[in-house]
C-alpha cells in the first residue's frame, strides 16, 4: 500500500508504546534478509486510534502491530480471521485487497514457540491454564485447536473461568484457584497466563512438584526471563517454553505478511533482545 519508490513500512500502534521490543525483532529480519523496508512505533492515544488505522495507508504503513488498549478496537475496525474472532482481540493489521485485515498471532506464537522447545507436549491429554484474560483466550483457543482433550482454566474469579470456559465449549473446564492441587498432578502441561511472577508483581505460589514427571510449563512473563516457576520446573528436570520465545515466534507471522518473507527464530535473535531486556 505504500506509493512511488517508498520501501514498505510496518509499525506498532500502542498507548503507551515506547517499551516494546518489536522493533528490534522486525529491524534485524529486515537486515539479515536484505529488505528495504522499516517498522517504528506510533503513540496513538484511544480517541485518536480509529482515524489512524483508517489512514494506516496513507501514512504509508503496510500493516501494523496493535498493543493495550488497542486490540479489541483493532478487531471491530477491520476484517477479523477466526482467531482473532475467537480471541476477541486483534494484534496485527494488514492489507488485501484493499481491505484492512487482522489477526491474533499470539496463537501460534503460544504454539510454535512450545513446538521448538518441548517437542511432543501435544501427547497430553490435560492442560492446566493459569488465568483467564485475553492471552489465556489465545492459549485455549491454540490448545484447542491443536486437539488436547481437556483444559482445565483457573482463576482467582472462577466466574471469569467459567465464562470463558463456556466460549469455548466442553473441553475447557473451569477450575477453583483452590483446587488445582487436584488437577496437578494429571496435567501434561502446565501454562500461566496471569502477571504474577512479572517484575513487581508478587509471586506465582504453585508447586511443581505434584506435576507428573513428563509435564511441561511455560510462562508468558518474559520479565524477567527466568521466571521463578520455570526455575523450579527446571530443577524438577522438566521441560520449558519461556514468554520470550513467545515474543519472538508471534512477530513471524505479521513480518511475513507485510514485507513477503517469513523470517526465522534464531539464536542470534534470542541473544539480541535477551541482552536488551538484561540492560533495562
Amino acid at each position: 500500500m505504500t506509493s512511488g519508490n517508498q520501501p514498505p513500512a510496518a509499525c506498532l500502534i500502542g498507548w503507551p508504546a515506547a517499551h516494546s521490543r518489536s522493533p528490534l525483532i522486525h529491524h534485524y529480519w529486515l537486515r539479515t534478509l536484505g529488505i528495504a523496508g522499516g517498522y517504528v512505533i506510533e503513540a496513538v492515544p484511544p480517541d485518536e486510534f480509529k482515524d489512524f488505522i483508517f489512514r494506516l495507508s496513507l501514512r504509508g504503513f503496510v500493516g501494523a502491530n496493535v498493543t493495550l488498549p488497542h486490540k479489541e478496537r483493532a478487531l471491530a475496525l477491520s476484517k477479523p480471521d477466526e482467531r482473532a474472532r475467537a480471541v476477541g482481540a486483534a494484534n496485527t493489521l494488514w492489507f488485501a485487497d484493499g481491505e484492512l485485515c487482522s489477526t491474533n498471532t499470539d496463537v501460534e506464537g503460544f504454539i510454535n514457540n512450545l513446538d521448538a522447545s518441548a517437542p511432543g507436549w501435544d501427547k497430553c491429554e490435560d492442560a492446566l491454564v493459569l488465568g483467564a484474560g485475553g492471552s489465556s483466550r489465545a492459549v485455549v483457543f491454540g490448545l484447542r485447536e491443536r486437539g488436547i482433550k481437556r483444559i482445565h482454566l483457573a482463576n482467582r474469579t472462577v466466574a471469569r473461568a467459567s465464562a470463558l470456559a463456556d466460549q469455548f465449549g466442553a473441553s475447557v473446564l473451569p477450575v477453583a484457584w483452590d483446587a488445582l492441587g487436584d488437577i496437578l498432578p494429571r496435567a501434561g502441561l502446565l501454562v500461566n497466563t496471569t502477571s504474577l511472577g512479572m517484575k513487581g508483581q508478587p509471586p506465582l505460589e504453585i508447586d511443581v512438584g505434584l506435576l507428573p514427571a513428563r509435564a511441561v510449563v511455560a510462562d508468558l512473563v518474559y520479565v524477567p526471563l527466568d521466571t521463578p516457576l520455570l526455575a523450579a520446573a527446571r530443577g524438577r528436570g522438566l521441560k520449558t517454553a519461556d514468554g520470550l520465545g513467545m515474543l519472538l515466534h508471534q512477530a513471524v507471522r505479521g513480518f511475513e505478511l507485510w514485507f513477503g518473507r517469513r523470517p526465522e527464530v534464531t539464536a542470534e535473535l534470542r541473544a539480541l533482545v535477551e541482552a536488551d531486556l538484561t540492560n533495562t
